[in-house]
């Protein structure tokens, strides 16, 4: 059953203080909701808009049973992540523990009696065989099987989509799976060697001079579609409204390569910058693109920004973080370590 766009809930967003679940955290509070924010750290670089926070470790089971005990609904962003650098290393400490948080969290909500659960999963459960090149075809939803995921990160985000159906299907808990294609914006992680590609881009163009080089991971001709995050969360919430119950796509289909990009990034600083690719670096699959097709037939909506439109101001607040870095007299701010970081 669709739920109304007016009817208040009480929501739990896990992973509310990482990126994503920070902005959504936002969204659903002015929307009039009752938020719960769960994670292992607090949001980074400004205070949380929800009612509740709790900061917890959802390993642990009884975490997870407090961290559901009466929502109506639950969005789990949290997730042990990172960019190509730190997915490709590693492979053990992620799996054990994504699986972890996730296992216990859908345990719990179902055992909570939660209406609706929405799993964050990733375009890393799509086959390597079907992303070796850069003008590769669109991913569909379907084609995630026969499977070969990205080994560790994938391959677990994959297994927890499947738990999502065998729970629906053996307790009645309504639930919703949506696999996120490269989100970007402003109040994302942009150094410390888990950050995605636009963020470390921008970083690397904002500390550059003028006229000088940039150090690019792989040949630059690896592609890749960004979503913003506006649009990430707008999607999020449009799909929790809706009745549909597989996965489904989130992200745009405006394919470009790493060099594109990086131009896109130096147009913004009004930089010109000589490319320096460095191919003993991870770059991950060849080419990796959203169809979008059953998104627009389920939701009657898809992301409207365009990459050129959403680095500006990603661009704008990595550059204004890092000249407060600099500033005579800042103090630098401590970053939590953690073993489990938020989506």
């Amino acid at each position: 059953m669709a739920i109304s766009a007016s009817a208040s809930q009480r929501i739990l967003v896990t992973g509310a203080g990482g990126f994503i679940g920070h902005h959504l955290v936002s969204r659903l509070k002015a929307m009039g909701h009752f938020v719960r924010g769960a994670d292992i750290k607090m949001p980074e670089y400004e205070a949380s808009a929800g009612d509740e926070f709790l900061k917890v470790d959802l390993r642990e089971p009884g975490n997870c049973a407090a961290a559901v005990k009466g929502m109506d609904q639950v969005y789990h962003l949290a997730a042990d992540m990172g960019g190509i650098g730190y997915i490709s290393q590693s492979h053990a400490e992620i799996t054990v523990n994504n699986t972890l948080m996730d296992v216990h969290m859908v345990n719990e909500a179902s055992r909570a009696g939660v209406g609706r659960f929405l799993y964050s999963s990733s375009a890393c459960v799509y086959p390597a065989h079907l992303q070796l090149q850069p003008d590769v075809t669109p991913l569909k939803e379907d084609d995630a099987f026969p499977a070969q995921p990205e080994e560790g990160y994938g391959l677990e985000k994959l297994y927890t989509e499947k738990l999502c159906e065998y729970v629906t299907e053996d307790y009645g808990m309504e639930t919703r799976v949506v696999r996120f294609h490269n989100v970007y914006g402003p109040l994302g992680t942009y150094d410390g060697g888990r950050e995605k590609a636009p963020a470390a881009i921008s970083r690397k163009v904002a500390l550059a001079r003028d006229g000088g080089s940039l150090d690019i991971w792989g040949d630059g001709r690896q592609t890749r579609s960004f979503m913003y995050i506006d649009d990430c969360v707008e999607g999020l919430v449009r799909l929790m409204r809706s009745d549909y119950g597989l996965p489904l796509n989130l992200g745009t289909d405006e394919l470009v390569t790493i060099d594109e990009l990086v131009d896109i990034v130096c147009e913004a600083a009004g930089k010109t910058l000589v490319k320096r690719h460095d191919t003993t670096k991870p770059q991950g699959v060849r080419g990796r693109n959203s169809d979008n097709s059953r998104l627009r037939e389920v939701l009657g909506w898809e992301p409207t920004i365009h990459l050129r439109e959403g680095i500006v101001p990603t661009y704008a607040w990595i550059a204004g973080q890092l000249m407060a870095d600099a500033a005579p007299g800042a103090v630098a701010q401590p970053r939590s370590a953690v073993a489990a970081p938020s989506a």
